[in-house]
């Protein structure tokens, strides 16, 4: 009999299908000749890293040879004076889903499960499932959290909830109110993850101001990240803020070492530079206005957006939307993997980029158009 694998791994791992990142520009240059790409589908900075962060970094390079500190003390105090928490309540990852990945494994297990709103990151589910954990989908309202429908499919075995606010790819949010009344009625037992990655650019007042509700909902969990506001998707920098002994017992499982010594420093300077963030805000806020005014001269649905991209309609059943764009120099994100055919994230870049994207949108609609 010849040796296959697939007879030895968990069936949950055959039923998987790995997460494809965006498409890289040096990629869609060599596949399609181009000089000039942009790329409007990872969410990632368009303002790129602060300057204060890279002036500074080259510094460190001597010592690359030597281990990171392994429990990140510098960034944890930074973090503590930045946050006003005690750095006893931080838990360190590779980028947020080594974050979420560690929760998952500390507290999850046997035939327990964890719950998700449809749409959500799609990462949650690979996350679950890679660990031979359940992952229960429960059908969005209007491309976001249906807390209602959510209560009632919780069971026994039901551990742990993780609710992205906002919400990637929709861009939608909840607020305080809805988050509070559902932490109220949830049993005390299950714990509840609030994936806040795009917290930064969320300027709504409503917003849960979960670090606040943490001191009356100890179940509550909040994860965050460098790679987004700060820049510093590179550099795969995540963090949580759970209770002292939420903590505790994830850093049992914790790897060794699991942020690299450039990540801590890095996202330790960033922290320092907060105008690089308040600029990338404001870039964000400008760029989505542009977008959706590019969007409704062309015609097209949007969903309203929180976060620093942007969910469009572009139904042209006949038409790979994705492909053409790349033609003509733009890689964004298509969105089949979460069911929403003919539904596309775009992210919000500067003005030069989404100008950019608008043409290229305008001169494939047209083409489709005159045929």
């Amino acid at each position: 009999m010849s040796f296959d694998p697939k007879r030895l791994a968990h069936p949950k791992v055959l039923s998987l299908h790995p997460y494809q990142p965006g498409k890289p520009i040096a990629e869609c240059q060599r596949e399609f000749g181009l000089s000039e790409v942009i790329k409007l589908a990872s969410n990632e900075n368009p303002l790129g890293t602060s300057r204060h962060v890279t002036h500074h970094l080259q510094k460190q390079f001597n010592e690359l040879a030597r281990y990171p500190d392994g429990n990140g003390f510098d960034l944890k105090q930074a973090l503590s004076r930045h946050l006003n928490i005690s750095s006893s309540h931080f838990i360190l990852g590779n980028g947020s889903e080594d974050v979420l990945r560690m929760l998952i494994q500390t507290f999850v297990w046997g035939g327990q499960h964890i719950m998700i709103s449809e749409y959500a990151f799609v990462a949650y589910k690979i996350l679950a499932q890679g660990l031979g954990i359940d992952c229960r989908e429960i059908p969005a309202k209007q491309f976001s959290v249906d807390f209602d429908t959510m209560l009632h499919a919780v069971t026994n075995e039901t551990r742990m909830v993780i609710i992205a606010n906002p919400n990637n790819p929709t861009g939608t949010y909840v607020n305080e109110e809805a988050l509070q009344s559902f932490l109220e009625k949830l049993p005390s037992e299950i714990l509840v993850v609030c994936d806040e990655a795009y917290y930064e650019y969320i300027v709504e007042k409503d917003y849960p101001q979960t670090l606040s509700l943490m001191a009356r909902f100890p179940n509550l969990i909040v994860t965050r990240t460098f790679s987004k506001a700060y820049g510093l998707a590179g550099l795969r920098v995540g963090y949580g803020i759970a209770g002292e002994g939420i903590v505790e017992l994830v850093n049992r499982i914790r790897k060794p070492f699991n942020v690299n010594h450039l990540g801590q420093v890095a996202a330790t300077l960033a922290l320092g530079d907060q105008l690089f963030v308040q600029d990338s805000i404001a870039l964000n806020e400008t760029g989505k206005k542009q977008l959706y005014k590019g969007f409704d001269k062309l015609g097209l649905r949007y969903i309203p957006s929180f976060a620093n991209f942007v969910m469009v309609e572009i139904n042209l059943p006949e038409k790979d939307i994705y492909q053409e764009l790349l033609k003509c120099g733009v890689i964004i994100r298509p969105l089949a993997p979460y069911h929403l055919a003919h539904y596309y994230r775009i992210t919000i870049g500067t003005e030069q980029e989404n100008a950019k994207c608008l043409a290229a949108l305008e001169k494939v609609l047209l083409k489709e158009n005159v045929v």
